[in-house]
């Protein structure tokens, strides 16, 4: 026979192999009987016997030594039997995501982000999210302002959550939730001995921010409250990190401006009071950002949960 007609051939066989066969053999190799398994798995013992036999003849060898005493799998089957299995495997996984991926059960999600989560509400949604979706594969991504913007219209993230709204003509928005702004200074500044402090009590200290997103909230925030020049404090921006910042602000070489979400980690020698005016607590409003030609149906699960958390979310996302 020539080489191209034992090709030929194994396509053939191949193609004859059906996934009955597959998992028939692997049953009677799980229970170590032909007889056990087709009574577990409600079939004649004859119908799980001729179609193992059939699987012998098409893959050339035999799959298990018979005895008396039951089955056991053949050096070659074991060897076959283990391919089966992955086979299978594959086929469950393949029917699973079918089933599912199109209501964004499984699938992967990129969320961005350019505040803490320490504690507070996006914590509590992704681990909400992760809880719901447990398949779910989610990523991650702390970036600066533009960055993350950039990496939405790239399509690199697929949501973006922020303080404040960034327009784009390409991007929808949602209002989700409020935090409090608050003051972190060291330990031992006048201030930490007061429960509240005013955003007049500023005028005479230097605000520490980072170059990093959130900072513009913030800044303007401040030119808000303490609207003559001379009554605002003085703000050095550094090109630092967050966490950078809070330890300069430990060292006593100034304050920051933090929001509530920050102070789910704790840093030695820095204390948070709340900052308010004559109205009550200072609050910042956060946004989520996402392409509106995104068809990823995991975003739309998280978009349904947003909704679901947050009064202010569009009920007509679950649409």
């Amino acid at each position: 026979m020539s080489e191209t007609d034992i090709r030929s051939n194994r396509r053939s066989a191949a193609r004859a192999i059906d996934l009955q066969q597959l998992r028939l053999a692997v049953a009677a190799c799980d229970y170590g009987s032909f007889r056990r398994a087709a009574e577990v798995l409600s079939i004649k013992h004859t119908v799980l016997s001729r179609s193992i036999g059939q699987l012998e003849y098409l893959v050339g060898t035999s799959l298990f030594e018979r005895s008396s005493g039951g089955i056991k799998p053949t050096l070659a089957g074991r060897a076959v039997l283990r391919i089966a299995r992955l086979i299978l495997e594959q086929v469950d996984m393949l029917v699973d995501t079918g089933r599912s991926g199109g209501r964004g059960d499984t699938g992967h999600l990129v969320i961005g982000f350019f505040t803490s989560m320490s504690t507070g509400n996006l914590r509590a949604t992704i681990g909400e999210l992760k809880k719901l979706l447990p398949r779910l594969e989610l990523a991650t991504m702390e970036r600066s302002r533009f960055r993350l913007m950039t990496a939405l219209r790239n399509g690199n993230a697929d949501v973006v959550v922020s303080p404040g709204r960034l327009p784009s003509k390409d991007t929808r928005s949602l209002l989700l939730w409020s935090e409090r702004i608050l003051i972190s200074l060291p330990q031992d500044h006048c201030l930490a001995a007061r429960e509240i402090v005013y955003w007049t009590d500023l005028r005479n200290e230097k605000i520490l921010l980072s170059e990093y997103d959130p900072g513009r909230e913030l800044e303007d925030l401040l030119i808000s409250k303490l609207v003559l020049p001379d009554d605002r404090p003085k703000v050095e921006r550094h090109d630092v990190s967050r966490g950078i910042i809070k330890s300069l602000t430990s060292m006593g070489m100034g304050l920051s401006l933090v929001m509530e979400s920050d102070i789910g980690a704790s840093f030695a020698g820095l204390v948070y009071r709340e900052l308010q005016d004559g109205a009550g607590p200072s609050r910042v409003d956060f946004y989520a950002h996402w392409r509106e030609d995104n068809e990823n149906p995991v975003l739309k699960r998280f978009l349904n949960l947003l909704a679901e958390r947050y009064p202010s979310a569009s009920p007509a996302l679950g649409e």
